[in-house]
């Protein structure tokens, strides 16, 4: 019996990887690098380009709590089909688009589709996997970034491919492609079975909302982790958008460059399962701290790095931050949340994860206007120290 389950726990989670993989690879093509390009060649300026390009993670921040909530309430598979569904319905929206505004709504809307995946699917590992929910979030969010990596490639592919063609017909294409890689995503979706609640939609109410987030906010260590993977991403958003302009500052070609972000990009799919597995095992509470902080001052040390070397060793080490902490912050939320509240306790995390992802480049691209860039990433060691000592304060018993 026990071989006849460990089969099946295997298959199911074989499937989430499928999902996660297949998802993410659509969300992204239709993000990089297609779709500055497209906003471009449909006659988007600088400022249109950029409100484009907010507006995806802006849906993540208001979605993703009350999904998790509504998927507490309601069950994780109804939530699941509406993320299917958007995965393949708002790829085919961007074939009808002539007027760059349109694709803002569109961005949105697109943007709900992992708002809901994200939270729901790491509330259903997390409840299935219990024991082991350190090392199987971390392989899911490994096959997410296979995905997440591949999708550049194969879009720049297919625009270089089709750079001849007509009109916009080489960016339709590779819309397409995004659609055609959902529809294993839904399949995937239909197919799941799980443990389910059958309340209808009209029983979770406002107070059911406003609940789960006093709930959530009012716990001094839920909060104190969630802080850390805003300060995570904080960093990690401030890293990718002005890592860059350092690099190219040093005259580091355009190629090393993408070896570099490559590199960091399988430093993390390749350590999270590792570090999953090690917080299923030790204290989480360790590895959490010792991850935001390597992250703080690998991010610190940018500005200092002269070299091709020094800079995939500073970019590696800013993704075994990453992998590191976030991995255990999951799962030491699951830790600490009550079951019937993994999905908004899941919500929140990424709400808050948003929130600082969006906030770094802001406050960064501020402060390095004022002062440099040795001083806009000086802030985020600034924050990794504030709130990995806040963390202490608030988990130590």
């Amino acid at each position: 019996m026990s071989a006849v389950s460990n089969l099946s726990n295997r298959r199911f989670l074989y499937s989430l990887f499928l999902l996660g993989f297949f998802a993410i690879f659509s969300t992204t093509i239709s993000k990089n690098p297609v779709l500055p390009l497209f906003s471009q060649a449909l006659g988007a300026g600088d400022f249109v380009i950029g409100l484009i390009a907010a507006v995806s993670p802006l849906a993540g921040i208001i979605f993703s709590f009350p999904v998790g909530v509504l998927s507490d309430n309601i069950g994780r598979k109804k939530m699941l089909i509406a993320s299917g569904l958007i995965f393949l319905c708002a790829p085919l929206l961007y074939l009808f688009i002539s007027n760059p505004v349109w694709l803002i709504p569109v961005r949105f809307f697109h943007g709900t589709a992992t708002a809901i995946l994200g939270p729901v699917i790491s509330a259903i590992i997390a409840e299935r996997f219990y024991e082991k929910k350190g090392e199987m979030l971390g392989q899911y969010s490994s096959a997410t970034l296979i995905g997440r990596t591949i999708a550049p490639l194969v879009g720049g592919f297919i625009l270089s491919i089709f750079i001849l063609s007509p009109g916009l017909i080489s960016y339709r294409l590779v819309y397409l492609i995004a659609a055609i890689a959902a529809v294993p995503v839904l399949t995937l979706i239909l197919m799941y079975r799980g443990e389910e609640n059958n309340l209808p939609c009209a029983s979770v109410t406002l107070s059911s909302f406003h609940r789960s987030f006093v709930q959530f906010f009012s716990d001094s260590k839920l909060r104190a982790t969630a802080s850390v993977d805003m300060a995570t991403y904080f960093a990690f958003g401030s890293f990718e958008t002005f890592f860059p302009l350092v690099l190219v500052s040093q005259n580091i070609s355009l190629y090393l460059i993408g070896v570099i972000f490559a590199s960091q990009t399988l430093v993390i799919a390749a350590t999270k399962p590792v570090f999953g597995r090690i917080a299923d095992r030790f204290d989480k509470r360790i590895q959490i701290a010792a991850g935001i902080l390597i992250l703080g001052f690998s991010t610190a040390a940018i500005p200092f790095a002269s070299s091709f070397g020094m800079f995939l060793l500073v970019s590696s080490f800013v993704g075994l931050g990453i992998s590191l902490s976030s991995v255990a912050t999951s799962s030491y939320i699951a830790d600490v949340t009550k079951k019937e509240r993994m999905g908004a306790s899941m919500g929140a995390l990424s709400s808050v994860m948003d929130i600082g992802h969006s906030a770094g480049p802001l406050v960064t691209g501020i402060v390095i206007a004022a002062g440099g860039f040795v001083y806009g990433f000086l802030f985020s060691l600034i924050i990794a120290l504030a709130v990995c000592g806040f963390f202490i304060l608030s988990v130590r018993n």
